[in-house]
């Protein structure tokens, strides 16, 4: 028997703490940790900004379509007038982020899926809202639906997008974070505090580690810090009682199995505290694992990774709008960069070089020209002072690239140009970073994988520090998108691209 087991069994035969033994089981209600107080009113002020959204955008849609003059105009086959039906309508819609837990404190402020669940709030009432017109043969008018709906949804995105840059720029002062103990062998326990540290938006505050009974260290090091071991895996519940943590992690599998995280889960659930589990698939995102219970037992169902079908039909349709609407518009831009490399340096203005897309098929990517003409040639020479990471050449000051091409690089402007490469086919707007055949010829078994799907102008890789990550970095972020990309992802790495142009990391 485990420590905690002796100490579930002592706890079941005796009064607990802050627990009155004669209450019944049923009655009993979790308290909120006082560190949580900040969410509750986070989520407080998602619903008000939301209701101020929605009563913005069913007013301006009633006043766009009917005018000053026609307010009381009455809904043909329903008998109410407009203001009542967008009272209505703002409230259902309420209802309906609620129902879809948008405001769950467990989603907002991080990832996708607070994004995904307005948006599929927001089609839900679209949907019951013209059954309920067609079956009770309500005559709503077109265009108040047409206004109404696209500016209440991008409204909402836009207030929640707001809303979260706030609360990160809170984050990264230490404020608005649950302070958590990781519990876990050493190098688990380190693996996902290091993984905590790096996202200034992961929500959790680092307060202590929990290791294995016998482990004689006083403190886990973890990249350039030292995190202090607070107690053992026996004492996990004395340490959250005392350092009055909002949450425990579990970083992997435990001495003890599932019957000690199921009386852990207990303990915790006395104190008000959360039970997170780190499942150990790195390289699963959410929307691929779907829990089945199948009498009492929970079972982890894991997708299986979709490289072609209707998804990717779509993501190339994307690829051929976007890109083509880019090329038009960003011309004039086109010009003036080719007369600026024409004129700093001889040679081309386009920089024409085989890489290799999907499946291993090489295709002519396109840049502006950076370096001097015949760089390649002189690659030979600079290989002994090669920083860049695993298989991949990088220089910080690189002898070949121009004056002009400094400037570029450090914008990407450079890459513009493979916005043909993507219309044509060779690449997407978003994917892995496109390699050389030196690179893949260098290449481990699992890191093919990064050409299952097509590369990316843009990805993960260069939005989360492009030349500054190391090469196993680099391959995992290239093998996660792979294999659990979707479409409302690549518009945030897209939209995060964007941003950092304006504040540029790891180019060179």
């Amino acid at each position: 028997m485990t420590g905690l087991e002796a100490t579930v069994g002592a706890r079941l035969e005796r009064p607990v703490i802050g627990f009155a033994p004669a209450r019944s089981r049923t009655s009993r209600r979790t308290a909120v940790k006082p560190g949580l107080a900040w969410a509750w009113r986070y989520r407080r002020l998602l619903g008000f900004s939301d209701a101020v959204v929605l009563i913005a955008a069913v007013a301006t849609a009633q006043v766009g379509r009917f005018g000053l003059h026609e307010l009381d105009a009455p809904v043909r086959g329903w008998g109410i007038a407009y203001p009542v039906m967008s009272v209505v309508i703002a409230a259902v819609w309420m209802l309906a982020l609620g129902a879809y837990r948008s405001r769950d404190i467990r989603v907002v402020g991080i990832g996708s899926d607070e994004y995904k669940r307005v948006v599929n709030a927001t089609v839900t009432v679209l949907g019951v809202l013209g059954i309920v017109c067609l079956v009770f043969k309500v005559d709503v008018a077109r265009g108040f639906f047409a206004l109404a709906f696209p500016l209440g949804v991008s409204g909402l995105l836009g207030s929640r997008w707001a809303l979260r840059q706030w609360l990160t720029r809170q984050r990264v002062k230490g404020h608005y974070l649950s302070r958590v103990i990781v519990l876990g062998n050493r190098k688990d326990a380190a693996y996902v505090i290091n993984q905590i540290d790096k996202k200034s938006g992961a929500a959790y505050e680092v307060v202590g580690a929990a290791l294995p009974a016998g482990d004689p260290r006083l403190s886990l090091a973890v990249g350039a810090r030292q995190v202090p071991v607070v107690c053992t895996a026996h004492s996990v519940i004395d340490a959250v009682r005392t350092t009055g943590v909002d949450a425990v992690i579990v970083a992997g599998p435990l001495k003890g199995g599932s019957s000690y995280i199921r009386k852990l889960g207990w303990l915790l659930e006395e104190t008000g505290t959360e039970l997170v589990l780190a499942t150990g698939l790195t390289n699963v995102a959410g929307p691929r694992i779907h829990s089945r219970p199948v009498e009492g037992l929970p079972l982890m169902h894991v997708e299986l990774p979709q490289y072609s079908g209707a998804k990717h039909a779509l993501k190339r349709l994307t690829d051929i709008v976007l890109s083509g609407v880019a090329l038009v518009a960003l011309a004039p831009l086109f010009l003036v960069l080719a007369i600026m490399v024409k004129r700093d340096s001889p040679g081309p203005v386009l920089f024409r070089q085989e890489r290799v897309g999907r499946d291993g098929e090489p295709f002519r990517m396109l840049k502006f020209r950076s370096m001097v003409d015949h760089a390649e040639d002189n690659l030979a020479g600079l290989l002994a002072q090669n920083e860049g990471a695993g298989v991949l050449f990088k220089m910080r000051d690189d002898p070949r690239v121009t004056k002009v091409g400094t400037w570029m690089r450090r914008y990407s402007l450079d890459e513009l140009p493979q916005l043909w490469n993507v219309l044509v086919g060779d690449m997407s707007l978003v994917g892995p970073r496109p390699p050389l055949q030196r690179e893949v010829d260098g290449y481990k078994s699992h890191v093919h994988r990064r050409l299952y799907i097509k590369p990316g102008l843009t990805g993960l890789w260069q939005t989360s520090g492009r030349s500054e990550l190391s090469w196993r970095e680099s391959v995992r972020l290239d093998l996660y998108y792979v294999e659990n990309w979707s479409l409302t992802g690549d518009i945030m790495i897209m939209w995060r691209t964007a941003r950092m142009l304006t504040n540029p990391v790891g180019a060179y």
